[in-house]
């Protein structure tokens, strides 16, 4: 068995496996790695419950945990997607939103277990990069958006 040194832990209420096979599923380099049965019986569960999976999504090592209901996630911990084009960003976004999950502004979106996504296009990046007039107008661009358009975002750059 070989874990890695550093990895992420996401909480989930008990569906962490299939959290993991769908991430496993939208992402590139992403896999179910091994799940966790209980030893035993425990206070929420039964011996064989999945209790833990440890997964990788988009190249980075995790784990899911099945704690229960009483951890929600929010905003301060966010999964961050660089895409090449409107495709690429249509497809992690639509794969997100439309699994039950939610549009936020920005570039923002979680998916249906509360886990926040920032899928944003390299153009983007590079533009804030840039700085000066260029930066100010793909920053005002995506300020409007939830979606990132790609092609207003090259607009905005050239001015």
């Amino acid at each position: 068995m070989t874990l890695a040194k550093t990895t992420v832990c996401l909480w989930y209420d008990k569906d962490a496996e299939e959290a993991a096979n769908f991430y496993a599923e939208v992402f590139p380099d992403g896999r179910m790695v091994r799940t966790y049965r209980a030893p035993g019986d425990y206070p929420s569960g039964q011996q064989g419950d999945v209790i833990m999976v440890e997964f990788v999504v988009a190249g980075i090592p995790c784990i899911g945990l099945n704690g229960g209901p009483t951890v929600q996630h929010n905003e301060a911990f966010s999964f961050q997607i660089y895409t090449e084009d409107q495709e690429e960003t249509d497809r992690y976004w639509n794969a997100l939103v439309a699994n039950g999950g939610e549009e936020r502004e920005c570039g923002w979106c979680r998916d249906r277990w509360g886990i926040s996504w920032q899928i944003i296009p390299r153009t983007l990046m590079e533009a804030m990069a840039a700085g000066g007039g260029e930066a100010q107008r793909a920053f005002q661009a995506m300020m409007q958006m939830r979606k990132i358009d790609v092609a207003a975002i090259d607009a905005a750059r050239r001015g």
